[in-house]
């Protein structure tokens, strides 16, 4: 994970490094050579997620990718960290630093208070809310028409489930997690959060941060603090994010980081936009020629 871009681009090396460098461990190692059941723990996989991001985004610009000035950046959950330190709000170290304790954090609220997510496929949004409504569970993420992910306690979600299923869901597939994330039920974490934020250096951001919670854009370090602590126990409107930057103009979007998920959600949501990713060398050097 990330090592072509380690070996190919001295500025993704050095993202690399700092990450190294903030967490007091060979992160990139792990990234490099796993194994993968401990990258693959909450703790360890959203700092890799968020350092192999930001080394794409840092080697495509040493490639001179002709990346455009963005008008709005946003990321999808653990994504947002990213998006935050491309606009300039956190110090890469800060960001990965802080990926970290909401990974621990997060893992930690899953043991204290157990639960899970499923995701819901073919079901329109108020059919769903109310199901949640009848299970004591939420709508988690709202990604782009016909897929939406639901969480809480376990029990609950299987119960969401069956019903989903009893009432027009196509598929209703349960998600392998470690903890009923964007519910209330990671409250704890919200609790440990609140305690860390406060430690770091948070600037204006230079580029508008268009928020998971609200789909609105935040333009200054305290509403970012605060959205932070609101996105763990809420719901992700990615589906509203993307709409609200075509909305005011937007007629390209890059996905920069490992897979192609995002770029699967912007063409159930608008196929008329173009969309470009950047999740490899390969593909950084096909964009710069």
């Amino acid at each position: 994970m990330g090592l072509d871009l380690y070996q190919s681009y001295p500025a993704a090396r050095a993202v690399f490094e700092e990450a190294d460098n903030r967490l007091g461990f060979s992160l990139s190692r792990l990234c490099f050579e796993g194994p993968e059941e401990e990258l693959r723990k909450t703790v360890n996989a959203q700092p890799a997620l968020v350092t192999v991001s930001f080394a794409c985004l840092r080697a495509a610009q040493e490639a001179g990718a002709g990346l455009p000035a963005p008008a709005f950046v946003a990321g999808h959950s653990l994504g947002e960290y990213t998006a935050l330190a491309a606009a300039g709000v956190l110090d890469f170290p800060d960001a990965v630093y802080l990926t970290r304790e909401r990974g621990r954090l997060m893992y930690e609220a899953g043991l204290q208070r157990p639960g899970t997510m499923a995701a819901i496929i073919g079901l329109d949004e108020p059919v769903l809310a109310e199901i949640c409504r009848e299970t004591d569970t939420r709508i988690a993420n709202i990604n782009c028409p016909g897929q939406l992910v639901i969480s809480g306690a376990t029990d609950n979600v299987e119960q969401a489930v069956k019903l989903a299923t009893e009432r027009g869901a196509s598929r209703a597939l349960p998600l392998q997690v470690s903890g009923a994330f964007h519910s209330p039920l990671m409250q704890p974490a919200v609790d440990g959060m609140a305690s860390v934020i406060p430690t770091l250096a948070f600037r204006e951001p230079l580029v508008p941060v268009v928020a998971n919670t609200s789909a609105q854009p935040l333009t200054s370090a305290e509403a970012v603090k605060a959205e932070l602590l609101e996105q763990l126990c809420n719901s992700v409107r990615w589906q509203a994010s993307i709409e609200h930057m075509l909305q005011n103009g937007v007629t390209r979007v890059m996905e920069i980081g490992p897979g192609r998920v995002l770029s699967g959600l912007m063409r159930r949501i608008d196929r008329g936009i173009e969309t470009l990713n950047l999740g490899d060398a390969g593909a950084i050097k096909a964009l710069a020629g």
